[in-house]
C-alpha cells in the first residue's frame, strides 16, 4: 500500500472521531471551586456530547450570576450553566438539555432545584430520590419538563 493510500485510509478512519468533535455543544458552567458534584456533572456532559468549560466563582459572585440570569431562589442548586439561549440550573441530565434546541420551548431556564441523589453528578450508591426538571418561563412560571423516579 502506498503512502497516499495509507493517508486516505487513516483520514477515513479518523473522520467519525472528527465528526463527533465537531458536534460537541459548548456549555459554560459557573460553579464554586473544587465542588466534586459540579465536576461530576461536567463529566456527565462530556460523556454525552457536550464540551463544558468551567468558571470558578466565589459564593457572592455565583449568587449574583444566578440572580442576573433569572434563576429564582426556589430553583437554586449548586451550579449554573449557559447553553444555546438557555440557563441550566443544577443537575439537569444531558438528555433533557439536548431536548431544548429540538423542541424550542418558550422558556429561559431549565432547573433541578437542590441536589437530588441519583441526578447526574449526584449518583452515589444505590439510593435514588425522585425529582423533577422544571421549565421556567420568562415571567417566572414553572412547569414540569421531565420527572425521574426514586426508589
Amino acid at each position: 500500500m502506498g503512502k497516499l493510500s495509507t493517508a486516505v485510509t487513516t483520514a477515513i478512519a479518523l473522520f467519525p472521531a472528527a465528526e463527533v468533535l465537531a458536534e460537541a455543544t459548548s456549555i459554560d458552567v459557573r460553579k464554586t471551586n473544587g465542588c466534586g458534584c459540579c465536576l461530576a456533572w461536567m463529566e456527565h456532559l462530556k460523556e454525552n456530547g457536550f464540551a463544558p468549560t468551567g468558571q470558578d466563582m466565589f459564593g457572592g459572585g455565583l449568587i449574583r450570576f444566578k440572580f442576573d440570569n433569572a434563576v429564582s431562589q426556589r430553583m437554586v442548586s449548586c451550579h449554573t450553566a449557559l447553553v444555546d439561549s438557555y440557563v441550566i440550573e443544577g443537575h439537569v441530565p444531558a438528555s433533557d438539555i439536548r431536548r431544548l434546541p429540538e423542541e424550542r420551548p418558550e422558556a429561559v431556564d431549565l432547573a433541578v432545584p437542590k441536589m437530588p441523589l441519583d441526578s447526574p453528578g449526584m449518583d452515589f450508591g444505590q439510593r435514588r430520590e425522585a425529582y423533577d426538571i422544571f421549565l421556567i418561563s420568562d415571567a417566572g412560571s414553572t412547569e414540569v419538563f421531565a420527572s425521574y423516579k426514586g426508589n
